[in-house]
């Protein structure tokens, strides 16, 4: 019998966790339970957090997600898997899709049982990531439609609404691309080699062929093909100089003369060329050497290696343009709607840090001066004697009011559904809340204009795909709010982010470089820049054509330069993702909820005038 304080859900956990090393067939097998994203390694299961309530929802979630986990390490071989890993990363996405489809559908030919559990998973993903709502194929992954569309098809099951909505908008496509390909999924569902080559031969179907890489089987052939003729030259080590031998005896001597003649012709045409460049030098007029034109620019001050395809498509654009007003306060109501219930925290929260700041701002007067405000409090000294000069007085000015502060929003489809939501109403109340202190705040988001690469890569084909193009998509960067804006007349435009379609790609790196370059024209001495993100850059488009680590490298580089030029204060918040190994400055909140909390904290330790709190938040180890 459990003792009163012992956690009620520790039997629940305990049993879960040996029936998942039951069902990987693997009593070795750890398994734990984790705030971060679930996963697994070779030895290893990370579940999803059971808390003391024990929710419906909470114990749906852990079972479906064990279930799923503990399948993929039953039959999911990591050497096979690599070995037929494409290259690109898009053709990546739906290799490792599919996959994980085949070891749900394999599992549960073995385990019925299992599907109404991974049901469930499916289920709270797709509505994590607001897949009910999508109403364009543009805006549904094809990776995770196509992963769909297997498991379906394996198992002969409905989808959860928000996976079957995915699934519906790309199946027409797919099936018209690859439905012969697919009339052969039963025969290879079995066989992870047989199916990592249909897998391939789907992604080539869907045109990502170019992403495939080299195909190992014919590696192979050719590796064996190698080998034997090494054995041929090892059998027969003279054969290959005799054969040189005979073919120069073999040569006429009409064939040498020739190529006497034609050294000799070719020594008189240098002669002359000299000769005739001498002459050159001789006859040039006077005056100075034509100018070399210019090197361009480069594309980034932070790395004069990265370049960019084309920005001919890259557009800086106000919310407000990008939707009409009546549809503005049609999503800007939405949003609220949406965030009713957060709204008593959040405006807790928002009073916290505006009570903070404003006792920091020590208000005091200067009395006794010559102009200013009437100092009402003396007139009766002049009252009294009226040869006394009037008093006037004077507020000295805060410590921070000569601050701006820039929000930079991820605006990436990996944000869609809540993270959004409770970042555009963080946004929302910042700006209002450092408004009434002073301190002016800009709003900005960045995204993409079209997912896999838009115009610049129909551009980047029509050019005959030259190789390493550099990055390879059309950038959105958004202005929801500028820092001279007032609050009231931006208020609309954050509903902006609610709009279907807008949340594409991220290419962190040219939109954090965007805003330091928008923070240092301005006139304010103190800035600070922070930053809101779930994760690395993606941009399926670019990636799938440059090394793997193109647009991280670019971003670490860009941190680096603004850390380094000390202009601005840079700080950041991941949204249920470390992204710490990016930033010196950093905090990771699991649930989208801590949000607004997390900025809260983190301006408050800004602005404070203790220096020891603001050095812990800094990380900055000196003696005060």
């Amino acid at each position: 019998m459990n003792k009163p304080t012992d956690n009620p859900a520790e039997p629940f956990k305990k049993a879960l966790a040996e029936a998942t090393k039951v069902l990987a067939d693997d009593a070795e097998l750890s398994v734990t339970y984790s705030v971060d994203p679930p996963g697994k390694t070779e030895d290893s299961v990370r579940l999803p957090q059971v808390t003391r309530r024990m929710t419906r929802d909470e114990v749906l979630l852990a079972r479906g997600t064990a279930d799923a986990l503990a399948m993929k390490h039953k039959h999911h071989d990591l050497t096979t898997h690599n070995r037929y890993l494409p290259q690109g990363q898009m053709a990546r996405d739906l290799y490792e899709a599919m996959e994980t489809a085949r070891c749900e559908a394999v599992g549960a030919r073995q385990m019925p049982g299992t599907l109404s559990n991974i049901d469930a998973k499916i289920a709270t993903d797709a509505t994590r990531k607001g897949y009910e709502q999508i109403t364009e194929r543009g805006d549904a992954p094809l990776s995770v439609a196509a992963g769909y569309l297997v498991r379906h098809l394996a198992t002969g099951r409905d989808l959860p609404a928000g996976a079957e909505n995915v699934m519906e908008l790309w199946r027409g496509f797919i099936e018209q691309q690859a439905g012969g390909t697919l009339e052969d999924l039963s025969s290879n569902l079995s066989d992870q080699t047989a199916f990592a080559k249909f897998t391939r031969q789907v992604i080539e179907d869907l045109g990502y062929g170019d992403q495939l890489g080299d195909d190992p089987d014919n590696e192979d052939e050719d590796s064996s093909e190698d080998a034997e003729e090494n054995q041929d030259d090892d059998e027969n080590p003279d054969s290959q100089g005799q054969d040189d031998e005979s073919e120069e005896a073999e040569a006429s001597p009409e064939e040498s003369q020739e190529e006497q003649q034609d050294s000799g012709q070719a020594q008189v045409s240098l002669d002359e060329m000299a000769d005739m460049e001498q002459g050159d030098e001789t006859e040039l007029p006077e005056g100075d050497a034509p100018m070399e034109p210019p090197p361009p620019a480069p594309a980034s001050d932070a790395d004069p290696n990265y370049t960019i395809y084309s920005t001919e498509f890259d557009e800086e654009v106000k919310a407000e343009d990008l939707a009409e007003p009546a549809e503005l306060e049609r999503l800007r109501a939405y949003l609220d709607q949406q965030l009713e219930p957060l709204k008593g925290a959040v405006s807790r929260l928002a009073n916290k840090l505006q009570r903070r700041l404003q006792a920091q701002q020590n208000r005091s007067w200067e009395f006794d001066l010559e102009e200013g405000i009437l100092d009402a409090g003396r007139l009766a000294r002049v009252v009294a004697n009226p040869t006394t000069p009037l008093s006037f007085k004077m507020e000295r000015d805060t410590e921070f009011r000569d601050t701006v502060v820039t929000l930079l929003l991820d605006n990436s489809g990996s944000m869609r559904g809540r993270p959004i939501s409770i970042a555009a109403i963080c946004a929302d109340v910042l700006a209002r809340t450092l408004e009434r202190c002073q301190v002016k705040v800009e709003i900005l988001g960045f995204t993409t204009r079209a997912w896999k690469g838009g115009q610049s890569r129909e551009g980047w084909l029509a050019e005959g795909r030259p190789q390493q193009p550099g990055r390879l998509n059309d950038l959105r960067h958004i202005i929801y709010k500028s820092a001279d804006a007032p609050w009231r007349r931006a208020r609309p435009n954050l509903g902006l982010m609610m709009k279907e379609g807008l949340l594409k790609e991220n290419i962190d790196g040219e939109a954090l470089e965007w805003a330091h370059r928008r923070m240092t024209g301005r006139p304010e001495v103190r800035k600070i820049l922070m930053v809101i993100s779930d994760g690395a850059p993606v941009d399926d488009s670019t990636l799938s054509v440059n090394p793997a680590n193109y647009l991280e490298k670019h971003l670490r580089d860009v941190i680096a330069m603004v850390e380094k030029r000390n202009a601005v204060e840079l700080l950041a918040i991941g949204i249920g993702h470390d992204v710490t190994r990016y930033y010196e400055r950093a905090v990771t909140i699991t649930d989208v909820e801590q949000l607004a909390g997390a900025i809260t904290e983190q301006l408050a330790a800004l602005f404070d005038n203790d220096p020891r709190a603001r050095a812990r938040f800094l990380g900055i180890k000196r003696a005060v």
